[in-house]
């Protein structure tokens, strides 16, 4: 069975020849996950990357106080994993939930590996993802210590069209930083300045 998102990124990100997707099946597992399924838990330690392709997964911690903190959404052709936890070993401080009925591709370790054997250029374009994905992190908390509420919505629009659609509102708060009722307040006021939300 194709798997037409995750062959585009395999194809047209990764530079795996098209002709040459079928020599990757041996090394990824297609799985459907239900809403609200958790497929990572804190204090597990991950080997796997989730390449969504169909629905809508989160990364998110929980403090000591219970209160969700929402790390990441992952839509469509949208890659999601713990990281650290991958490469360090560690225990993971995160979950990784669907948040819709989804389909996921899982890579274990040693799938880019196996890759780049086949196709050396892959390893350069997947340490840049890396790169990419450590840049983004980092902007990310410094949106969240240096910009306004408004700002950061705002951005999160860009990032994540159509979002808003299908995840909680409280869930969207929460990647923001902000309770639910300030980003009510929020999508008040930009609607009052006439702004398509």
């Amino acid at each position: 069975m194709v798997h037409q998102n995750f062959s585009n990124h395999l194809s047209q990100i990764l530079g795996v020849p098209i002709n040459s997707i079928e020599f990757c099946s041996s090394f990824y597992e297609v799985r459907e996950v239900k809403k609200n399924e958790i497929i990572l838990r804190e204090g597990e330690v991950s080997d796997s990357t989730f390449f969504v392709e169909k629905g809508l997964l989160r990364m998110y911690s929980i403090d000591k106080a219970g209160k969700e903190h929402v790390i990441q959404f992952a839509p469509e052709g949208w890659i999601i994993s713990d990281t650290t936890s991958q490469l360090l070993n560690e225990k993971s401080r995160f979950y990784i939930e669907a948040i819709e009925e989804s389909t996921i591709v899982i890579t274990r370790d040693g799938f880019f590996e196996h890759l780049a054997k086949e196709y050396p250029e892959v390893a350069e374009k997947n340490q840049r993802l890396m790169f990419n994905h450590i840049k983004n992190l980092q902007n990310r908390v410094n949106a969240l210590i240096s910009t306004t509420a408004e700002e950061r919505y705002l951005e999160f629009l860009k990032k994540y069209p159509n979002l808003m659609l299908r995840a909680p509102q409280w869930m969207v708060a929460s990647y923001l930083g902000i309770t639910p009722e300030s980003l009510s307040r929020v999508r008040k006021e930009l609607a009052k300045k006439k702004f398509e939300i």
